[in-house]
């Protein structure tokens, strides 16, 4: 049900203006165009209280990704949702209600939006980006991690911006200052932590007050089975809660088995003032019938739901089997803290939450849910906390002795020990080989658990190629360790570093970065694409029972791929390869315009024309050594962000002509102009299909 609106929606998009919709990026005050990609979760946010996007985004843009690039995805949508009574004083006198303010609901698509989502912002409140990294464009002093994205909005409208009211929508009169945190650390680049500021800007208290997140989860492989199949897609998720750690969960128990072996998590972390308990609750899409999982409609119905109460129990849905919430349905799942005593007018209450996913760990069947499977979410879990608590290593909300590290008197949150900065890196593409370089920057990095210089040496990576063909990209996974290089102090290898160190640190044109170190990679296969890392790791830490702590693979990541030169030599000629082209290699897709063959040996700008052996022109292609075939399908598909470097001197074509049609097998000849001299050279090729 839910694909058939979101096609609807898609079309309606034709007939309607885009501005009636908060589902399509377009120009005005409501923002998703922001997403986390520093780490290996790709979760869109907005400043109107919701996170994923309905697919409406999809594929160019992530809902919730795990791992980030792979396709597969975890998050219909979800949002923010307050509940609580007003009352004249702190009394409870005159008191109304229960109210609450839902950020979304239950939706067939993102479109559906006029009642339900009923968090607004202000003109010109866009989702602001800000970076502890150094380097990046965004950073900033004020920044809490690797990726901050910070937002404002409220829910005293009762209005959308376009004049749509919003439907049974009763203010409780809440102003939400929000930010969300990312890391690139190899130890928590798989959770997003979700930090909420909510503050009482109305003349009235707010009290029996409950926070919490609604999620519409999904797990599924898009680029195995399409999202705008239909209800097919989204009835395969299988439920289920982790009481220690506070994380409600889902899987996928009958989708794209064996495509989606991961988890994803919603964990409540912590709040700035006293609760009773954390509660779960879980419910069947728009589901009316059934006494355990029934879908609340209106304020009274979210509240009790809020407050935990299911089938007449409370806390963890203790009223529903565990077996009942593994079997594979289109389930959303809520969790919620509560409830705090009261808000009054101009107090705020800080509460924090966390989006945590998992790959599966173990051999046990990938629908099953069991606990050796959840080993890793556990583990990532037990990280998002430990960022959380920061300072309070024992996380029992007091300053002991010791964790006091800034002096402050004060409990600092999100204070993660770091491994030595990523080195800044480039790698140049070349005929069957690449050359790697990176800079020094990782050596003099302080750990700011320990306060020491703790560098130990350096790692390089490598994907195989073919590695982008794959259904389930795990970028991360696919990067192989080719060598290593440490200190000679009596730690590791002990290799020292002469056999990466050049003499002397060399510069590239338009970049001022001086490289330190060199190291070439022979033997590779022209036109595949390959993906180089260089990470830096430390000694370790004894003191405080860590290990050693390695940069983040992503960090760097680089695709290349090899290729020939650009020359304009008159002796060299130009070529084609694969030559003849069979319909059935290896690094095409299954359709014709995932096809491609390249062009060798060319000028750095020149023009290319394709012809029959009747004469007829096929294709003109202009090729300059900036080229990288962008605006072919195959790069489109499997290298979605479309930064790979190649040599400059190879053209990839997709076999379709200027007609837009996909040629036929025979013969063709083909010409190259080398457009500085005017010099042209000629070849042919063959296409079997």
């Amino acid at each position: 049900m839910k694909n058939i609106f979101v096609f609807l929606f898609a079309l309606s998009s034709l007939v309607f203006s885009q501005s009636q919709y908060r589902g399509i990026k377009k120009q005005t005050d409501d923002d998703n165009s922001k997403y986390t990609n520093v780490g290996n979760i790709g979760l869109t946010v907005t400043n109107f209280g919701t996170y994923g996007h309905g697919f409406s985004l999809w594929p160019e843009q992530p809902s919730c990704e795990y791992p980030l690039g792979s396709g597969i995805e975890h998050i219909f949508d979800g949002g923010l949702w307050v509940g609580g009574f007003i009352a004249n004083d702190s009394l409870g006198s005159g008191r109304s209600g229960p109210f609450v303010t839902t950020g979304a609901v239950d939706a067939a698509s993102v479109a559906n939006r006029g009642g339900g989502w009923e968090f607004t912002n202000q003109p010109g409140s866009l989702v602001k980006e800000r970076s502890s990294l150094i380097d990046s464009r965004f950073f900033s002093p004020q920044a809490v991690s690797h990726q901050d994205f910070v937002m404002d909005y409220v829910d005293t409208n009762r209005t959308l911006s376009n004049g749509e009211l919003i439907v049974d929508h009763v203010p409780l009169g809440l102003a939400v200052h929000q930010e969300t945190y990312a890391w690139n650390f190899t130890f928590a680049n798989f959770f997003v932590i979700m930090n909420y500021w909510i503050k009482n800007v109305s003349d009235k208290y707010i009290d029996s007050v409950y926070i919490g997140l609604w999620t519409d989860t999904v797990v599924r492989n898009t680029n195995i089975t399409s999202p705008r199949i239909g209800a097919a897609f989204y009835n395969k998720g299988g439920n289920g809660y982790i009481d220690s750690l506070h994380v409600a969960y889902e899987f996928d128990a009958t989708g794209d088995i064996g495509f989606t072996d991961s988890y994803i998590g919603i964990q409540f972390l912590g709040a700035n003032a006293h609760y009773d308990s954390v509660n779960f609750v879980s419910w069947q899409y728009k589901n009316t019938t059934d006494p355990n999982f029934f879908a609340p409609r209106t304020d009274i119905k979210r509240y009790d739901k809020m407050a935990g109460y299911f089938g007449g129990s409370n806390r963890w849905s203790s009223g529903i089997r565990h077996d009942d919430l593994k079997k594979p349905s289109n389930r959303s799942v809520l969790i919620t803290a509560g409830p705090f005593k009261t808000i009054a007018p101009g107090d705020s209450v800080n509460v924090t939450f966390a989006i945590v996913a998992a790959k599966k760990y173990g051999n046990d069947p990938a629908a099953y849910d069991t606990d050796i499977q959840k080993k890793n979410l556990y583990s990532n879990a037990g990280w998002a906390l430990r960022a959380y608590n920061g300072e309070d290593k024992n996380g029992n909300g007091v300053l002991d002795p010791g964790e006091d590290l800034d002096g402050d008197g004060k409990i600092t949150r999100y204070i993660l020990p770091a491994p030595p900065k990523s080195p800044v890196v480039k790698v140049v593409p070349m005929n069957r080989k690449v050359v790697i370089y990176w800079n020094k920057r990782s050596e003099y990095s302080v750990d700011p658990i320990s306060g020491k210089k703790d560098f130990e040496g350096y790692r390089i990576y490598r994907t195989n190629a073919g590695f982008d063909l794959t259904a389930s990209q795990d970028l991360q996974k696919a990067l192989i360790q080719i060598a290593e290089f440490d200190s000679i102090d009596g730690i590791g290898y002990n290799t020292g570093f002469d056999y990466i160190k050049l003499d002397k640190p060399v510069t590239f044109k338009g970049d001022t970065t001086k490289y330190y170190y060199k190291f070439e990679i022979d033997g590779l296969l022209n036109g595949w694409e390959y993906v180089y890392s260089v990470t830096a790791f430390d000694k370790g830490d004894p003191a405080n029972n860590l290990g050693s702590l390695e940069s983040s693979k992503l960090a760097n990541a680089i695709k290349v791929l090899p290729g020939t030169l650009p020359t304009s030599d008159p002796n060299v000629k130009v070529g084609v390869y694969p030559n003849p082209y069979y319909g059935n290699a290896y690094w095409d897709g299954s359709s014709e315009r995932l096809r491609k063959i390249y062009f060798y040996n060319l000028p750095q700008d020149c023009e290319i024309t394709i012809y029959t052996l009747s004469g007829d022109v096929v294709k003109r292609i202009h090729h300059t050594a900036a080229s990288n075939g962008s605006n072919l399908r195959w790069f489109e598909t499997f290298s979605k962000d479309q930064s790979q470097k190649m040599t400059g001197g190879e053209e990839p074509w997709d076999l379709i002509t200027d007609g837009d049609q996909a040629i036929a097998t025979g013969m063709y000849l083909f010409t190259v102009k080398d457009n500085s001299n005017g010099n042209i050279k000629t070849g042919k090729f063959l296409i079997i299909k």
